[in-house]
């Protein structure tokens, strides 16, 4: 920057001699301007952000008086803010992340399945947001996990990477840096018997209380104590990086963001849509010189909510960079943001899809202290099988002991089917236990709150309501653009769906003509309807056997014959065998194995006999297939291959 000075101060005073008055007066104010430019430029804030993976604020003391002390946290909180009610839209990491790093709804944007089959393009018009601090001037450095399920595209970081740090940047560059730390990750917990026998966390497991809908056993208490020992590590971890910052002097220069990248990570949370999936730690670090910034006072705790849409135009707020209007989120803090309009930020809509290979599709919105879930397919218990799920010793033992009956009825919840819809108080009511969508005197609020969402899910519109094999060849060129294009018919699906929340008797006909309908989506959907609504749908036990055997669509037969095996009218088994074999796709056979998997789960008389043939051996070869993830799970040897 001197040379640069120099070079123009040499020129400037060459010339000078040779200006008229007037001239002079021109050049010096464009000279001047320049000057204002450069300084103006020099004056933007470093960003950077911390992030911790797989866990929810309800760990931290900051935020939970029996949850971990983080002093290196909770120093950053006294001259920053605590954010009381900071969400993930989605409660697993490359869904979150990609919320994050577009600043969009992932539904919207076909970025909401976890991990992504095939990456999708990001929507038109719009980059990763580091890619607009790099044009303004910024080195971006991420050390180091993405998780993307965008294509990621050219001139997002400087450099990310395991070796990415700010450090690297021009001399008076500002900068964003994002550091991550995987301490806190649910493969921490994936210890074995042993293991488990032999070692002993700090956190003395008899001090620990496990949560009311976990089951009070030493295995549940010694992983949630290892959890603890696991947040003190990563506060250590913290510490040594932001002495990194305060040895070269930029903490007055730098707001400094934590967060967790979702919830997370005891059984029943990580996955999953409840507060413990979702709702994550924010602290935010305010350096005096940038508090004008800031529209609250530093040390104090802000109630208002923010969401993971929010933060990258936040980000750019403090950049002084225009915020693309493709971005579904807004700022919280920057020039601009007042504390009234802070003040009324009191909801938040999340989604949950696929998490590896384990299919559901759950929607929530929550305004205030009540929250509703909408769990379209509500015959997916939580507790379908999952591999990387299933790997911790307390998923093993809860459902052991809910098979031998040893579970109370909140504890058993996590492995018996759902109601079609949700409504929870969050004050009284703050591990989601205790439904009020039956209670007769919350039937206008859960009308208001059901038509909110609603109106959430059409106006997107939310394209999870066609199957994920039709949007990958359908959709993923460019899924904003046929999301808009498809938009009315999305709106059917939707109403489609939502017949499972009448009364058999009002939904009946709306079902008839959704079986019956030439789009084979309605027919999908009416079926899935049907099985919601079990035994009371049996007027249509003929249809299903009708559809299950001659639909053209090979997914319309295999949600017919899931129908007829959950109650339990016609053994299901040979009929998806059949569909499986004619899967086109790896994306297909997962969701036919899906159904598999539930009904082999659910209902131990249907014996699934698989062989290798049945699919593509292609499939089985790809990294991480989770159809053979599934084939193993279910009894076939290929382990191997």
């Amino acid at each position: 920057m001197k040379t640069h000075f120099s070079a123009v101060f040499f020129l400037f005073f060459t010339l000078v001699s040779k200006w008229s008055k007037s001239t002079f007066a021109i050049i010096l104010m464009i000279t001047l301007s320049f000057f204002f430019s450069i300084a103006k430029g020099q004056e933007r804030p470093n960003i950077v952000w911390i992030v911790t993976e797989d866990n929810s604020k309800h760990y931290l003391k900051l935020y939970d008086e029996n949850g971990v002390s983080m002093p290196t946290i909770e120093r950053l909180a006294k001259e920053g803010i605590i954010f009381d009610n900071a969400f993930s839209q989605a409660p697993v990491c490359s869904v979150a992340r990609s919320t994050i790093i577009s600043g969009c709804y992932a539904p919207r944007v076909g970025a909401q399945y976890h991990r992504s089959m095939k990456r999708v393009p990001m929507p038109e018009g719009l980059r990763m947001f580091p890619y607009y601090l790099r044009q303004a001037g910024y080195y971006t450095s991420n050390n180091s996990k993405e998780d993307y399920n965008f294509i990621k595209g050219e001139g997002v970081w400087d450099n990310s990477s395991n070796t990415a740090t700010y450090r690297d940047r021009k001399k008076g560059q500002a900068f964003f840096h994002v550091q991550n730390f995987g301490i806190t990750h649910e493969g921490k917990l994936h210890f074995d018997q042993k293991e488990m026998q032999n070692s002993k966390p700090l956190t003395n497991p008899k001090t620990v209380v496990p949560r009311p809908y976990h089951p009070n056993t030493f295995t549940f208490r010694y992983t949630q104590s290892l959890y603890h020992d696991l947040h003190q590590k990563a506060d250590q971890a913290i510490n040594s990086f932001l002495k990194q910052l305060e040895e070269d002097g930029l903490m007055e220069d730098t707001f400094i963001f934590y967060y967790g990248d979702h919830g997370g990570v005891l059984p029943g949370s990580k996955g999953y849509i409840y507060e413990r999936g979702i709702h994550v730690p924010l602290v935010v670090y305010v350096p005096s010189k940038w508090k004008h910034l800031v529209p609250v006072q530093r040390g104090s705790r802000v109630n208002e909510f923010i969401r993971f849409i929010d933060l990258a135009p936040t980000v750019l707020n403090l950049a002084d960079i225009k915020i693309p209007s493709e971005m579904d989120g807004i700022p919280f803090l920057g020039q601009g943001i007042s504390k009234k309009e802070l003040n009324e930020r009191n909801s938040v809509f999340s989604y949950a899809d696929r998490f590896d290979e384990k299919y559901d599709l759950v929607r929530s919105i929550r305004i205030g202290n009540y929250k509703y879930i909408r769990n379209y397919q509500p015959f997916n218990i939580d507790g379908l099988h999952n591999f990387y799920r299933y790997r911790m010793l307390a998923y093993k033992e809860w459902l052991q002991l809910y098979k031998d009956g040893k579970l109370n009825d909140t504890q058993k919840q996590f492995f018996e089917p759902r109601l079609p819809e949700a409504l929870y108080n969050i004050k009284e009511d703050p591990h989601e236990l205790n439904n009020l969508a039956t209670k007769p005197q919350m039937k206008g609020l859960l009308q208001k709150m059901r038509k909110k969402l609603q109106e959430k899910v059409k106006s997107l519109p939310d394209l999870s309501f066609y199957p994920e094999n039709f949007l990958i060849k359908m959709a993923w060129k460019n899924p904003v653009h046929f999301g808009q294009r498809n938009k009315a018919e999305i709106a059917q699906l939707i109403d489609v769906a939502d017949l499972s929340l009448l009364s058999f008797e009002d939904a009946r006909e709306g079902i008839n003509m959704a079986l019956n309908s030439s789009n084979p989506w309605k027919r999908y959907w009416g079926l899935i309807v049907c099985s919601s609504f079990g035994e009371e749908a049996y007027i249509f036990y003929d249809k299903a056997r009708e559809l299950a055997k001659e639909d053209e669509e090979n997914l319309v037969q295999v949600r017919a014959a899931e129908f007829l095996g959950l109650v339990q009218i016609e053994n299901p088994v040979d009929r998806l065998t059949n569909c499986l074999k004619k899967a086109n796709t790896h994306t297909e056979a997962n969701l036919i194995l899906n159904s598999i998997v539930l009904l082999k789960d659910t209902n131990q008389s249907y014996v699934f006999t698989l062989e290798k043939g049945m699919v593509n051996p292609l499939w089985l070869q790809e990294k991480n297939s989770l159809v053979k993830e599934r084939l193993i799970y279910l009894g076939l040897d290929i382990k191997d291959e």
